[in-house]
């Protein structure tokens, strides 16, 4: 078979050996096996067609295997994939049912955006059982920066409607949470090539967590770049070239999930481009003088929440050509193809990490700004609250997606960002009669 092992890694071949020679001599793939009729291919590849036909009958039982979830009674969904859920419903119809294994699934976005409070959703959820959606199985962490959080671990437990109502047999945790820390390139090499292996088969792991995968390579990167220039580059592309192979060997191998967050830098445009219109993106923060009666009251009360409001401005790009990286950057980074976001990023270790992964999932900040208020502080601008979205920018299992979400006590969830806008639209169009009452 000429990809029989790299479509099916862990299929049985000992009962077909005698075939597999023929097989490969005549080229049939396994998309042939499971296409053609099983007289065809033993004509092609003259060998007994009964035996193509066991052949195929046990690739199509390994194949079902892979995506049949069902009971001991045989109830079940059988088409549902084995994933990861968010514990949310929002966040999961639009990761397709949730994180896939045999990938590599980057979460990035900026600081606070809510990276590492999906990462210990995740740690918890895939100790569920598979039809409560996770893997029924252990997780590993392991950090280049901070520690393990399990304090908010134990609060995610406690809070979380969906785990802490749970019999205590089936209840996630903190003692199936494996973890350790890496201090520098080497090591993170080293233990992601020989004891994550054997860790994964002696505690049957199902998710590994790598929190962040940027920072021991920016941190080497930046101790060199000044001395070696573009060597260092290609020295460190060479490196995250094998770090995606190993994640990926580790994936598909051993069939867990592999998670890792990442961190962003700000993208500029060129230096010639006149810049973007802010129109769209807050509400008239000119001098204007304080207000006599209710109808002189400051024109950002008809739209104290204007980050939300609809714009007709094209994506901004520093060039037109379709063949550049700068544009073809808003594809795959999650950023630069929305008009509204002008504060643009860049996901960390560029475009040779993102050739290594399976998904990513881009967490975009956005804040919501109160005018009004800060007219009364004597503010320029002043924060009502924030917008977090959680966007697919591309995945292997589903289409790109989005869904916002909020931190709580019990982690993430999702939450209808309309309603949450007119109710604090509302607050702040009372707050700004009051103080206007108050000058008459």
């Amino acid at each position: 078979m000429t990809n029989l092992l790299t479509v099916l890694p862990h299929f049985d071949i000992l009962p077909f050996t005698h075939l597999l020679p023929s097989l490969e001599k005549a080229l049939v793939s396994t998309a042939d096996l499971l296409t053609l009729e099983p007289l065809d291919v033993a004509k092609r590849a003259q060998v007994p067609p009964a035996e193509v036909k066991k052949l195929t009958d046990a690739l199509l039982e390994a194949l079902r295997a892979g995506i049949s979830l069902t009971d001991e009674n045989g109830a079940g969904d059988t088409t549902r994939l084995p994933s990861i859920s968010t514990l949310d419903d929002s966040l999961d119809a639009a990761l397709g049912g949730g994180i896939a294994p045999n990938y590599i699934t980057e979460i990035v976005g900026e600081s606070a955006a809510g990276k590492t409070q999906f990462l210990l959703t995740l740690l918890l959820s895939v100790q569920l059982p598979p039809l409560k959606g996770g893997l029924g199985k252990p997780a590993l962490y392991i950090s280049t920066e901070a520690p393990l959080q399990t304090s908010r671990l134990a609060q995610i437990l406690e809070h979380h409607p969906k785990l802490f109502a749970l019999p205590e047999d089936e209840r996630p945790s903190l003692s199936r949470i494996q973890s350790t820390h890496i201090h520098d390139v080497e090591a993170q090499e080293h233990i992601l090539r020989y004891q994550v292996p054997v860790a994964i088969q002696k505690q049957n792991i199902g998710l590994v967590v790598v929190d962040s995968i940027a920072a021991n390579y920016r941190a080497e990167f930046d101790r060199t770049k000044a001395r070696k220039g573009a060597e260092s580059f290609a020295k460190r592309s060479h490196q995250l070239t094998q770090l995606g192979a190993l994640l990926n060997d580790i994936a598909q191998r051993f069939g867990v999930a592999v998670v890792v967050a990442n961190q962003v830098a700000d993208r500029f445009t060129s230096h010639d481009q006149p810049p973007p219109s802010q129109a769209f993106l807050f509400t008239q923060t000119t001098q204007r003088s304080r207000p006599h009666s209710p109808q002189q009251m400051p024109p950002s009360l008809h739209a104290p929440m204007s980050t939300n409001a609809p714009s007709t401005a094209p994506p901004i790009l520093s060039t037109d050509d379709p063949l550049a990286l700068d544009y073809q950057q808003r594809f795959f980074t999650g950023w630069g193809d929305d008009s509204t976001i002008t504060n643009l990023k860049t996901p960390s270790l560029g475009l040779t990490w993102t050739n290594q992964l399976g998904a990513r999932i881009a967490l975009l900040k956005l804040p919501l700004y109160d005018d009004d208020r800060a007219y009364e502080a004597g503010e320029d601008r002043v924060i009502a609250a924030w917008r977090r979205t959680a966007k697919v920018v591309f995945a292997a299992w589903c289409a790109e997606a989005q869904a916002d979400f909020e931190i709580w006590q019990g982690g993430v969830r999702g939450c209808d960002l309309t309603m949450g806008t007119r109710l604090l639209a509302f607050g702040v169009l009372l707050f700004s009669k009051r103080q206007c009452w108050k000058a008459l």
